[in-house]
Parts: structure tokens; C-alpha cells; sequence
């Protein structure tokens, strides 16, 4: 009688096919990833947006070469000496070598068809995405330097919200990024917030939102709460499409469904008419 079951491994044909496959979430087609990367990680059948890394995002709106990292070497701290399941000094040092990044968040100057911005990418696969200290910390020195040199902020969001494991200090941040924000509009300076999937919790609530124009990607969930939190708290079924970008902008919620093909395009008509 067997009592156990072999674990399988990969066999070396499945790996040379991970290697050379996508498998689409959205129609489930199987793409060649040279074709994936070539259409900007799109899907060429159904227009889904794979998520894609900080430095990806950069690349598709930045003009080559024109991009300028700042304070890349601010890094979280445990203040409160968190522990769920694991301590949060874990889940940061996980986090940074995974993703090679010191947070979840890049700043730098770039420019897009040759106009001037300053850009903030947050990047997903680092805990989420969640909003601390050194995140609303870099968002507001990339808004210091915007005021400074005459220039548009650009932020690109992908976030789970605030990070539970900094408490207090993360909600703050909340605060301390859209009274940043203000200041760059006393100048006339322009803020254009792109939304990506997902963009919810206290980023939503506050810079995620406070966008001349806020632009989101095609598909890209947008909202406070997830849509099940939301379904068990008032206990009835939500509209089809709910929280999606294109349900956002049938009801007025933001101003333009971009994708990413043609993203880079349309921030450089925008920052060509807001510098005006």
C-alpha cells in the first residue's frame, strides 16, 4: 500500500516552456513571451494588462536614458518591532531580495517625449505595494524637487494600501503625501496620478485621487476596500464591473482609460497641455 505520494518535480521540457510561454489570466490564450514582451506585456488576444515591475513601467514611459533615480537608498525600519506570522524585519529583508529594491516605491526625474516630470512607480511584488514611511517620505521629496526645478509630478500606483505593519505611522502617511500634493498645486504645478491594477485601501484615499488628471489602465481594479469586504458588509450583489476602471469612468471617478501602449503618447500631449 502507498502511503505517501512522490512530490513531482518540473520535468525539464516544462521548464524550457515557462521559459518560453505565457499563460494569460484574463482568456487563458498561451503567448510567446517574446511577442508578450514586444506588445508591453498586453495581451495580443484580449487586451489584458499583465502587471508588470517598477523599472518595466519606467521604461515604457521614460524617454531612453533620460531616467534619474533619487534617495534609492532609504530603507523601513521595524519602530514597533512587529510580529504576525513573521517578524517585519523578515518580511523586509524577504521583500529586498526578492525584488532588489530597498521599498515599494522608486522616485527619479525622467523625461516623456522630451518634457520634463518627476515620476514615482510603486512596484507590487514588494509587500504589496503597501504604503509606509519610506514611501510617503520619497513621495513627498519627489514633490519638494517638482516645486523646486518647475516640474510635473507623475505618480504610477499599484497598491494593496497602507502597511499594516507600520500601525500609525503608515496612516499618516496618507496625510503627509496629500499635503505635499497641496503645495505643488499652490505653484500651478501639475500632478498626473496613473491607477494600475490594483490601486486600493489609503492609496485610493489619498494620492491615488488627487490627480489633475488621473489616467488608469485598462481593467484595473480601483477602490478602498476589495469588492468581497464590501459584498459581505452591505450583503447584496455589486453591478457588474464594479471597481473596475471602466465602471470608475462611467461614473465620473477618473478621467481616462489609457493603455499601455499608448501611455507613454498620451502623458506627453498631457504634460504638453498642463505646462502651459
Amino acid at each position: 500500500m502507498t502511503w505517501f505520494k512522490k512530490k513531482e518535480t518540473p520535468s525539464q521540457a516544462d521548464k524550457s516552456a515557462d521559459v518560453l510561454w505565457s499563460k494569460c489570466n484574463a482568456c487563458q490564450e498561451i503567448i510567446y513571451k517574446k511577442e508578450l514582451e514586444r506588445n508591453f506585456s498586453v495581451c495580443p488576444k484580449c487586451n489584458y494588462h499583465f502587471p508588470i515591475k517598477a523599472q518595466e513601467r519606467i521604461a515604457v514611459v521614460a524617454d531612453e536614458g533620460t531616467f534619474t533615480e533619487f534617495d534609492s537608498t532609504l530603507a523601513p525600519v521595524d519602530s514597533l518591532m512587529f510580529r504576525d506570522l513573521k517578524k517585519y524585519s523578515e518580511r523586509i529583508a524577504e521583500a529586498q531580495q526578492k525584488t532588489g529594491l530597498r521599498d515599494a516605491f522608486i522616485t527619479g526625474r525622467c523625461e516623456i517625449n522630451r518634457l520634463p516630470a518627476m515620476v514615482g512607480v510603486f512596484d507590487f511584488d514588494f509587500l504589496g505595494g503597501s504604503l509606509g514611511s519610506v514611501v510617503g517620505e520619497k513621495i513627498a521629496r519627489m514633490v519638494e524637487k517638482a516645486i523646486d526645478e518647475k516640474m510635473a509630478a507623475i505618480i504610477f500606483t499599484s497598491s494593496g494600501g497602507a502597511r499594516m505593519q507600520e500601525g500609525i505611522f503608515s496612516l499618516m502617511q496618507m496625510a503627509k503625501t496629500s499635503a505635499a500634493l497641496s503645495l505643488l498645486r499652490r505653484e500651478r504645478l501639475p500632478y498626473i496620478s496613473v491607477l494600475t491594477d490594483p490601486t486600493l485601501g489609503g492609496v485610493t484615499a489619498s494620492f491615488g485621487m488627487l490627480g489633475d488628471v488621473i489616467v488608469a489602465e485598462p481593467g484595473a481594479m480601483i477602490g478602498f476596500a476589495g469588492p468581497r469586504v464590501i459584498k459581505a458588509t452591505i450583503k447584496a450583489d455589486l453591478p457588474p464591473g464594479f471597481q473596475r476602471a471602466e465602471y470608475l469612468l462611467q461614473h465620473g471617478v477618473i478621467d481616462l482609460i489609457v493603455g499601455r501602449r499608448t501611455l507613454k503618447a498620451t502623458l506627453g500631449k498631457l504634460l504638453g497641455f498642463l505646462y502651459q
